[in-house]
């Protein structure tokens, strides 16, 4: 994910982010309320995220936009996210965890406007 630092001299903050993604649909991702990431995204109004796999080929795409909405994350939302990038067996822990230790965290919604996306095939 990469987001204007807001420093005229700095390139874009770019950080690793779990997201969620359904065809047709915006972008969701969760992040702790007060991280810098968040107050950049809320001054810019606006992010980029970058999603590259290995497999079955080489490729990539970035999706652009504006946020269209901000709003508290759900102990729903954290084990939906969860779900997604941890085994099955690890999710429970790993919300109960996040749950206590990781502060308020916030959902934030990009709605696409524009895509870059290159399929390498069987390099």
């Amino acid at each position: 994910m990469s987001v204007a630092s807001g420093e005229g001299d700095r390139a874009p903050l770019s950080v690793p982010i779990w997201y969620a993604y359904e065809p047709g649909g915006d972008v969701r991702v969760l992040t702790g309320r007060t991280s810098h990431k968040a107050e950049l995204i809320a001054a810019a109004g606006r992010f980029t995220l970058l999603v590259d796999r290995l497999e079955p080929t080489i490729r990539y795409v970035s999706v652009e936009g504006p946020v269209v909405d901000t709003r508290p994350a759900t102990r729903a939302d954290l084990e939906r996210m969860s779900a997604r990038y941890l085994p099955a067996e690890k999710v429970a822990g790993y919300v109960d965890f996040a749950w206590e230790n990781h502060g308020e965290q916030i959902v934030i919604t990009l709605r696409p406007e524009r895509w870059v996306s290159s399929d390498l095939g069987q390099v």
